[in-house]
Protein backbone atom coordinates (compact mmCIF):
# COMPACT_ATOMS: atom_id res chain seq x y z
CA UNK A 1 0.00 0.00 0.00
CA UNK A 2 1.43 3.36 -0.37
CA UNK A 3 0.01 4.78 3.10
CA UNK A 4 1.89 1.66 4.96
CA UNK A 5 4.86 2.63 7.25
CA UNK A 6 7.91 1.38 5.43
CA UNK A 7 10.58 3.74 3.86
CA UNK A 8 10.63 4.80 0.19
CA UNK A 9 13.64 3.53 -0.16
CA UNK A 10 15.16 3.52 -3.84
CA UNK A 11 15.30 -0.35 -3.48
CA UNK A 12 12.04 0.04 -3.07
CA UNK A 13 10.48 2.24 -5.64
CA UNK A 14 12.65 0.33 -8.39
CA UNK A 15 10.51 -2.45 -7.48
CA UNK A 16 7.40 -0.56 -7.73
CA UNK A 17 8.14 0.37 -11.08
CA UNK A 18 9.22 -2.87 -12.45
CA UNK A 19 5.90 -4.05 -11.08
CA UNK A 20 3.88 -1.17 -12.55
CA UNK A 21 5.77 -1.34 -15.95
CA UNK A 22 5.25 -5.19 -15.99
CA UNK A 23 1.47 -4.76 -15.18
CA UNK A 24 1.16 -1.89 -18.07
CA UNK A 25 3.11 -4.62 -20.39
CA UNK A 26 0.91 -7.32 -19.76
CA UNK A 27 -2.35 -5.14 -20.59
CA UNK A 28 -0.10 -4.31 -24.28
CA UNK A 29 0.34 -8.00 -24.65
CA UNK A 30 -3.24 -8.91 -24.18
CA UNK A 31 -4.40 -6.03 -26.58
CA UNK A 32 -2.36 -7.32 -29.56
CA UNK A 33 -3.23 -10.74 -28.70
CA UNK A 34 -7.18 -10.10 -28.59
CA UNK A 35 -7.37 -11.87 -31.89
CA UNK A 36 -6.05 -15.04 -30.95
CA UNK A 37 -7.18 -14.91 -27.35
CA UNK A 38 -11.19 -14.28 -27.51
CA UNK A 39 -12.09 -17.60 -28.71
CA UNK A 40 -10.63 -18.86 -26.12
CA UNK A 41 -11.54 -16.76 -23.39
CA UNK A 42 -15.26 -17.37 -24.62
CA UNK A 43 -14.61 -21.34 -24.44
CA UNK A 44 -13.69 -20.98 -20.74
CA UNK A 45 -16.03 -18.71 -19.60
CA UNK A 46 -18.89 -21.27 -21.30
CA UNK A 47 -17.03 -24.18 -19.80
CA UNK A 48 -16.85 -22.74 -16.52
CA UNK A 49 -20.98 -21.99 -16.52
CA UNK A 50 -21.28 -25.88 -18.11
CA UNK A 51 -18.93 -28.02 -15.83
CA UNK A 52 -22.03 -28.12 -13.20
CA UNK A 53 -23.90 -29.65 -15.90
CA UNK A 54 -21.23 -31.83 -16.34
CA UNK A 55 -20.48 -33.19 -12.96
CA UNK A 56 -24.64 -33.91 -12.37
CA UNK A 57 -24.35 -36.05 -15.37
CA UNK A 58 -21.21 -37.66 -14.90
CA UNK A 59 -22.92 -38.76 -11.03
CA UNK A 60 -25.09 -41.10 -13.09
CA UNK A 61 -22.54 -41.63 -16.05
CA UNK A 62 -19.13 -41.76 -14.68
CA UNK A 63 -17.35 -41.86 -17.77
CA UNK A 64 -16.22 -37.75 -18.36
CA UNK A 65 -16.03 -38.19 -22.26
CA UNK A 66 -19.34 -39.30 -22.42
CA UNK A 67 -20.52 -36.96 -19.53
CA UNK A 68 -19.22 -34.12 -21.60
CA UNK A 69 -20.67 -35.06 -24.65
CA UNK A 70 -24.09 -35.77 -23.42
CA UNK A 71 -24.43 -32.69 -21.69
CA UNK A 72 -23.19 -30.41 -24.76
CA UNK A 73 -25.20 -32.18 -26.88
CA UNK A 74 -28.17 -31.61 -24.63
CA UNK A 75 -27.21 -27.96 -24.51
CA UNK A 76 -27.49 -27.55 -28.13
CA UNK A 77 -30.74 -29.62 -28.44
CA UNK A 78 -32.42 -26.74 -26.21
CA UNK A 79 -30.37 -24.02 -28.00
CA UNK A 80 -31.89 -25.40 -31.03
CA UNK A 81 -35.47 -25.95 -29.77
CA UNK A 82 -35.81 -22.50 -28.72
CA UNK A 83 -34.39 -21.02 -31.76
CA UNK A 84 -37.17 -23.33 -33.32
CA UNK A 85 -39.86 -21.64 -30.97
CA UNK A 86 -38.61 -18.06 -31.18
CA UNK A 87 -37.25 -16.75 -34.24
CA UNK A 88 -40.44 -17.17 -36.16
CA UNK A 89 -42.05 -15.19 -33.39
CA UNK A 90 -39.65 -12.66 -33.34
CA UNK A 91 -39.33 -12.04 -37.12
CA UNK A 92 -43.20 -11.63 -36.87
CA UNK A 93 -42.64 -8.93 -34.07
CA UNK A 94 -40.31 -7.00 -35.94
CA UNK A 95 -42.71 -7.00 -39.32
CA UNK A 96 -45.69 -5.75 -37.37
CA UNK A 97 -43.40 -3.08 -35.82
CA UNK A 98 -42.38 -2.75 -39.13
CA UNK A 99 -45.95 -2.44 -40.85
CA UNK A 100 -46.76 0.45 -37.67
CA UNK A 101 -43.86 2.46 -38.71
CA UNK A 102 -44.90 2.41 -42.21
CA UNK A 103 -48.51 4.03 -41.09
CA UNK A 104 -46.71 6.62 -38.68
CA UNK A 105 -45.48 8.17 -41.12
CA UNK A 106 -48.00 7.99 -43.79
CA UNK A 107 -51.17 9.51 -43.42
CA UNK A 108 -53.27 6.77 -41.53
CA UNK A 109 -55.86 7.10 -38.55
CA UNK A 110 -52.96 5.55 -36.22
CA UNK A 111 -50.52 8.82 -37.42
CA UNK A 112 -53.54 10.97 -36.45
CA UNK A 113 -54.11 9.59 -33.43
CA UNK A 114 -50.14 10.07 -32.63
CA UNK A 115 -50.42 13.69 -33.56
CA UNK A 116 -53.44 14.47 -31.05
CA UNK A 117 -51.23 12.52 -28.14
CA UNK A 118 -47.98 14.03 -28.70
CA UNK A 119 -47.00 17.63 -28.40
CA UNK A 120 -46.36 19.19 -31.75
CA UNK A 121 -42.37 18.90 -31.14
CA UNK A 122 -42.22 15.67 -30.33
CA UNK A 123 -44.31 14.30 -32.58
CA UNK A 124 -42.33 15.39 -35.62
CA UNK A 125 -38.94 14.16 -33.85
CA UNK A 126 -40.61 10.60 -33.93
CA UNK A 127 -42.26 11.26 -37.79
CA UNK A 128 -38.40 12.47 -38.59
CA UNK A 129 -36.44 9.26 -37.08
CA UNK A 130 -39.60 6.49 -38.23
CA UNK A 131 -39.01 8.11 -41.53
CA UNK A 132 -35.06 7.39 -41.63
CA UNK A 133 -33.77 4.84 -44.16
CA UNK A 134 -32.10 2.55 -41.60
CA UNK A 135 -34.61 2.08 -39.58
CA UNK A 136 -37.71 1.00 -42.20
CA UNK A 137 -34.94 -0.92 -43.82
CA UNK A 138 -34.38 -3.04 -40.69
CA UNK A 139 -37.87 -3.31 -39.79
CA UNK A 140 -38.88 -4.11 -43.71
CA UNK A 141 -37.02 -7.38 -43.47
CA UNK A 142 -38.55 -10.63 -42.95
CA UNK A 143 -35.13 -12.70 -42.93
CA UNK A 144 -34.01 -13.28 -39.68
CA UNK A 145 -30.41 -13.49 -40.38
CA UNK A 146 -30.60 -9.77 -42.26
CA UNK A 147 -31.67 -8.85 -38.82
CA UNK A 148 -29.18 -10.57 -36.53
CA UNK A 149 -27.03 -8.90 -39.04
CA UNK A 150 -28.04 -5.50 -38.56
CA UNK A 151 -28.09 -5.73 -34.91
CA UNK A 152 -24.31 -7.37 -34.64
CA UNK A 153 -23.12 -4.43 -36.97
CA UNK A 154 -25.06 -1.70 -34.79
CA UNK A 155 -24.53 -3.93 -31.33
CA UNK A 156 -20.64 -5.93 -31.65
CA UNK A 157 -18.77 -4.18 -34.30
CA UNK A 158 -15.99 -5.31 -32.96
CA UNK A 159 -17.32 -9.06 -32.95
CA UNK A 160 -18.62 -8.24 -36.50
CA UNK A 161 -15.52 -7.02 -37.77
CA UNK A 162 -13.58 -10.68 -36.64
CA UNK A 163 -16.33 -12.32 -38.40
CA UNK A 164 -16.61 -10.33 -41.80
CA UNK A 165 -13.64 -7.75 -41.75
CA UNK A 166 -10.37 -9.07 -41.35
CA UNK A 167 -11.35 -12.43 -42.05
CA UNK A 168 -14.28 -14.04 -44.59
CA UNK A 169 -17.18 -15.37 -43.21
CA UNK A 170 -15.20 -18.42 -43.91
CA UNK A 171 -12.86 -18.19 -41.21
CA UNK A 172 -15.48 -16.37 -38.82
CA UNK A 173 -17.57 -19.88 -38.99
CA UNK A 174 -13.54 -21.70 -38.38
CA UNK A 175 -13.34 -19.19 -35.33
CA UNK A 176 -16.29 -20.68 -33.68
CA UNK A 177 -15.42 -24.20 -34.57
CA UNK A 178 -12.37 -23.47 -32.65
CA UNK A 179 -14.24 -22.29 -29.69
CA UNK A 180 -15.94 -25.34 -29.80
CA UNK A 181 -12.33 -27.23 -29.41
CA UNK A 182 -11.44 -25.37 -26.71
CA UNK A 183 -14.73 -25.83 -25.06
CA UNK A 184 -14.27 -29.83 -25.74
CA UNK A 185 -10.79 -30.15 -24.59
CA UNK A 186 -11.33 -27.78 -21.53
CA UNK A 187 -14.53 -29.63 -20.29
CA UNK A 188 -12.27 -33.00 -20.81
CA UNK A 189 -9.92 -31.84 -18.06
CA UNK A 190 -11.81 -29.45 -16.36
CA UNK A 191 -11.47 -31.58 -13.29
CA UNK A 192 -7.90 -32.47 -13.55
CA UNK A 193 -6.83 -29.28 -13.74
CA UNK A 194 -8.99 -28.22 -10.87
CA UNK A 195 -8.30 -30.91 -8.47
CA UNK A 196 -4.44 -31.03 -9.22
CA UNK A 197 -3.11 -27.25 -9.59
CA UNK A 198 -2.88 -27.11 -6.06
CA UNK A 199 -0.05 -30.07 -6.10
CA UNK A 200 2.10 -27.50 -8.24
CA UNK A 201 2.39 -24.56 -5.47
CA UNK A 202 5.58 -23.93 -3.32
CA UNK A 203 4.60 -26.02 -0.15
CA UNK A 204 5.68 -22.28 1.66
CA UNK A 205 3.09 -20.42 -0.12
CA UNK A 206 0.05 -23.35 -1.01
CA UNK A 207 -1.88 -22.77 1.93
CA UNK A 208 -2.08 -18.69 0.65
CA UNK A 209 -2.71 -19.00 -2.72
CA UNK A 210 -5.70 -21.74 -2.21
CA UNK A 211 -7.33 -19.37 -0.14
CA UNK A 212 -6.88 -16.55 -2.55
CA UNK A 213 -8.35 -18.74 -5.07
CA UNK A 214 -11.27 -20.08 -3.61
CA UNK A 215 -12.06 -16.83 -2.48
CA UNK A 216 -12.12 -16.01 -6.48
CA UNK A 217 -13.84 -18.66 -7.34
CA UNK A 218 -16.64 -17.98 -4.67
CA UNK A 219 -17.04 -14.41 -6.57
CA UNK A 220 -17.36 -15.99 -9.92
CA UNK A 221 -19.91 -18.85 -9.21
CA UNK A 222 -22.15 -15.55 -7.95
CA UNK A 223 -21.66 -13.75 -10.81
CA UNK A 224 -21.12 -15.89 -13.97
CA UNK A 225 -23.81 -18.94 -12.77
CA UNK A 226 -26.05 -17.12 -10.06
CA UNK A 227 -26.57 -13.93 -12.00
CA UNK A 228 -26.60 -15.57 -15.63
CA UNK A 229 -29.56 -17.65 -14.18
CA UNK A 230 -31.10 -14.98 -12.26
CA UNK A 231 -31.14 -12.86 -15.60
CA UNK A 232 -31.83 -15.78 -17.75
CA UNK A 233 -35.55 -16.41 -15.24
CA UNK A 234 -36.06 -12.62 -15.35
CA UNK A 235 -35.63 -11.96 -18.92
CA UNK A 236 -38.26 -14.85 -19.31
CA UNK A 237 -40.82 -13.05 -16.82
CA UNK A 238 -40.32 -10.12 -18.58
CA UNK A 239 -41.48 -11.48 -22.07
CA UNK A 240 -43.98 -13.54 -20.84
CA UNK A 241 -45.81 -10.31 -18.99
CA UNK A 242 -45.18 -7.93 -22.03
CA UNK A 243 -47.01 -10.47 -24.36
CA UNK A 244 -49.66 -10.55 -21.43
CA UNK A 245 -50.38 -6.67 -21.99
CA UNK A 246 -49.92 -7.21 -25.87
CA UNK A 247 -46.86 -4.85 -26.37
CA UNK A 248 -45.39 -4.98 -29.71
CA UNK A 249 -41.82 -6.73 -30.01
CA UNK A 250 -42.41 -7.99 -26.14
CA UNK A 251 -40.49 -11.15 -26.43
CA UNK A 252 -37.26 -9.36 -27.99
CA UNK A 253 -37.51 -6.58 -25.11
CA UNK A 254 -38.27 -9.35 -22.46
CA UNK A 255 -34.72 -10.90 -23.22
CA UNK A 256 -33.34 -7.98 -24.10
CA UNK A 257 -33.94 -6.42 -20.54
CA UNK A 258 -32.83 -10.39 -19.17
CA UNK A 259 -29.47 -9.57 -20.83
CA UNK A 260 -29.12 -5.98 -19.04
CA UNK A 261 -29.69 -8.18 -15.00
CA UNK A 262 -26.46 -9.63 -15.96
CA UNK A 263 -25.58 -6.25 -14.20
CA UNK A 264 -28.16 -6.00 -11.29
CA UNK A 265 -30.37 -3.48 -11.10
CA UNK A 266 -28.79 -2.13 -14.66
CA UNK A 267 -33.05 -3.66 -16.42
CA UNK A 268 -34.36 -0.17 -15.39
CA UNK A 269 -32.80 1.06 -18.53
CA UNK A 270 -35.56 -1.17 -20.19
CA UNK A 271 -38.44 1.33 -18.74
CA UNK A 272 -37.62 3.41 -21.25
CA UNK A 273 -38.12 1.27 -24.70
CA UNK A 274 -40.84 -0.49 -22.78
CA UNK A 275 -42.69 2.75 -22.05
CA UNK A 276 -42.06 3.89 -26.06
CA UNK A 277 -43.57 0.45 -27.13
CA UNK A 278 -46.72 0.71 -24.81
CA UNK A 279 -47.46 3.84 -26.69
CA UNK A 280 -47.37 2.40 -29.75
CA UNK A 281 -49.65 -0.34 -28.52
CA UNK A 282 -52.05 2.50 -27.69
CA UNK A 283 -51.81 4.50 -30.87
CA UNK A 284 -52.37 0.50 -32.62
CA UNK A 285 -55.48 -0.86 -30.36
CA UNK A 286 -56.76 2.64 -29.24
CA UNK A 287 -56.49 1.60 -25.34
CA UNK A 288 -56.37 3.86 -22.69
CA UNK A 289 -52.38 5.62 -22.56
CA UNK A 290 -52.49 5.52 -18.76
CA UNK A 291 -54.07 1.75 -18.55
CA UNK A 292 -51.20 0.91 -20.55
CA UNK A 293 -48.35 2.26 -19.18
CA UNK A 294 -49.61 1.66 -15.69
CA UNK A 295 -49.69 -2.52 -16.55
CA UNK A 296 -46.37 -1.89 -18.06
CA UNK A 297 -44.52 -0.31 -14.99
CA UNK A 298 -46.58 -2.98 -12.67
CA UNK A 299 -44.76 -5.79 -15.12
CA UNK A 300 -41.33 -4.10 -13.90
CA UNK A 301 -42.36 -3.73 -9.82
CA UNK A 302 -43.69 -7.20 -10.19
CA UNK A 303 -40.53 -8.65 -11.84
CA UNK A 304 -38.28 -7.18 -9.11
CA UNK A 305 -40.65 -8.33 -5.88
CA UNK A 306 -39.73 -11.45 -7.46
CA UNK A 307 -36.27 -11.39 -8.22
CA UNK A 308 -35.11 -9.46 -4.95
CA UNK A 309 -37.86 -11.74 -2.50
CA UNK A 310 -37.37 -15.14 -4.36
CA UNK A 311 -34.90 -15.37 -7.31
CA UNK A 312 -31.21 -13.82 -5.55
CA UNK A 313 -32.25 -15.58 -1.73
CA UNK A 314 -32.87 -18.37 -3.27
CA UNK A 315 -30.12 -18.70 -6.26
CA UNK A 316 -27.20 -16.28 -4.94
CA UNK A 317 -27.29 -16.90 -1.27
CA UNK A 318 -27.03 -14.03 1.18
CA UNK A 319 -23.32 -13.51 -0.09
CA UNK A 320 -22.96 -9.89 -1.28
CA UNK A 321 -20.85 -9.91 -4.19
CA UNK A 322 -19.81 -7.07 -6.33
CA UNK A 323 -22.00 -3.75 -6.35
CA UNK A 324 -23.61 -2.69 -9.79
CA UNK A 325 -21.95 0.41 -9.97
CA UNK A 326 -18.35 -1.73 -9.39
CA UNK A 327 -19.49 -4.00 -11.92
CA UNK A 328 -20.04 -1.33 -14.63
CA UNK A 329 -16.66 0.65 -13.90
CA UNK A 330 -15.13 -3.09 -14.56
CA UNK A 331 -16.63 -3.48 -17.25
CA UNK A 332 -16.54 0.22 -19.15
CA UNK A 333 -12.17 0.18 -18.01
CA UNK A 334 -11.57 -3.61 -19.29
CA UNK A 335 -13.24 -2.77 -22.25
CA UNK A 336 -11.94 0.64 -22.97
CA UNK A 337 -8.44 -1.09 -22.61
CA UNK A 338 -8.99 -4.35 -24.55
CA UNK A 339 -12.40 -3.94 -26.27
CA UNK A 340 -14.46 -7.23 -26.82
CA UNK A 341 -12.16 -9.37 -24.88
CA UNK A 342 -11.63 -7.16 -22.24
CA UNK A 343 -15.49 -7.44 -21.68
CA UNK A 344 -15.36 -10.67 -21.97
CA UNK A 345 -12.40 -10.65 -19.10
CA UNK A 346 -13.95 -7.68 -16.93
CA UNK A 347 -15.88 -9.28 -14.26
CA UNK A 348 -13.05 -12.52 -14.00
CA UNK A 349 -10.01 -9.66 -13.63
CA UNK A 350 -12.24 -7.49 -11.17
CA UNK A 351 -12.78 -10.35 -8.85
CA UNK A 352 -9.77 -11.78 -8.93
CA UNK A 353 -8.12 -8.10 -8.03
CA UNK A 354 -10.61 -7.59 -5.35
CA UNK A 355 -9.74 -11.11 -3.89
CA UNK A 356 -6.13 -10.39 -3.99
CA UNK A 357 -6.95 -7.06 -1.79
CA UNK A 358 -8.66 -8.88 0.86
CA UNK A 359 -6.11 -11.34 0.98
CA UNK A 360 -3.58 -8.47 1.43
CA UNK A 361 -5.86 -6.44 4.01
CA UNK A 362 -6.11 -9.85 6.21
CA UNK A 363 -2.23 -10.32 5.83
CA UNK A 364 -1.43 -6.90 6.78
CA UNK A 365 -3.98 -7.00 9.38
CA UNK A 366 -1.84 -10.04 10.65
CA UNK A 367 1.42 -8.36 10.52
CA UNK A 368 -0.12 -5.08 12.32
CA UNK A 369 -1.51 -7.28 15.18
CA UNK A 370 1.82 -8.69 15.70
CA UNK A 371 4.13 -7.67 18.57
CA UNK A 372 7.30 -5.89 17.28
CA UNK A 373 9.56 -8.12 19.07
CA UNK A 374 7.96 -10.88 16.96
CA UNK A 375 8.53 -9.51 13.67
CA UNK A 376 11.38 -10.05 11.13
Amino acid sequence: MLLDSKPYTLDRVVRIGIAVGLLCGLIWLLGYLTDVLIPFAVALLLAYLINPLVLLVQKKLPNRVAAVFISLFAILALVVLLAWLLIPIIVNEVAHMGRILSEVVTKSDLADRAAKLLPPDLWQAVKDYAARKEVQDFFRTDNFWKIAETVARKILPGVWGLITGTASFIMGLVGLAVIGLYLVFLLFDYQKVRQGWKDLLPPAHREGVVAFVGDFDSAMNRYFRAQAAVASIVGVLFAMGFCLVGLPMGILLGLFIGLLNMVPYLQIIGLIPAFMLAFVHVLETGSSLWVILGLTGLIFVVVQIIQDALLVPKIMGRVTGLSPAMILLSISIWGKLLGIFGLLIALPMTCLLLAYYRRFLVSAKARDSTPPSQQI
